[in-house]
């Protein structure tokens, strides 16, 4: 996708419309499906980040994530131990919150076991939704979903950690399980293409 000017006259959601960083975020990823099983993994543990905070606070230090957190490789993360915490914790770079960085290590772990017993993370997150994208069509915003509640009870029962119905939702928003862009943005209906 390029890059929209933005001094244009798209119609985007409010959220988007009042950070460039946002903007971009919301013009380029927000909403599209990701089908990759690794992508959808750090986006929930992203989300799980965010918790709490604003999603620009995320946006702002995922560079300072993805170098802290080995590109976010399930694989690599799932090996970290105490010292590791503690060089989180003092990284600047990211939102040094001591359960979220050892949510992290461990839900690494849990997508390791999942895969070991051949249960494939992104055929299991997107069978949880088979009717997505789900599509809002009253531009109102939900927390939470039934979808959301389920798919969450699903991964704390394979051991996630910060993996809420209300994170578990923002994430199904992020990655184009649920199409919550207001009926009047430009991206509205066209995420489910990329």
């Amino acid at each position: 996708m390029t890059h929209p000017d933005y001094s244009d006259t798209l119609t985007r959601c409010k959220w988007a419309q009042t950070n460039p960083l946002l903007r971009t975020y919301h013009d380029e990823e927000w909403g599209a499906p990701v089908k990759d099983s690794r992508a959808l993994w750090e986006m929930l543990m992203l989300e799980g980040f965010q918790a709490g905070l604003s999603w620009l606070t995320v946006l702002r230090r995922r560079d300072g994530f993805k170098k802290a957190f080995a590109e976010f490789d399930p694989e690599r993360v799932a090996q970290f131990d105490q010292t590791d915490v503690e060089r989180l914790m003092a990284d600047p770079g990211i939102i040094r919150a001591r359960a979220k960085i050892e949510a992290t290590i461990g839900n690494a772990r849990a997508y390791l076991t999942m895969r070991e017993q051949g249960e494939d993370f992104a055929e299991f997150t997107w069978g949880m939704v088979p009717d997505a994208p789900i599509r809002n069509t009253t531009g109102q915003v939900l927390a939470q979903s039934p979808q959301s509640q389920a798919l969450s009870k699903a991964l704390k029962k394979r051991g996630f950690k910060f993996v809420g119905p209300v994170i578990v939702y923002a994430w199904m928003q992020a990655i184009g399980m649920v199409d919550d862009h207001d009926p009047a943005c430009f991206r509205y209906q066209t995420c489910e293409k990329g």
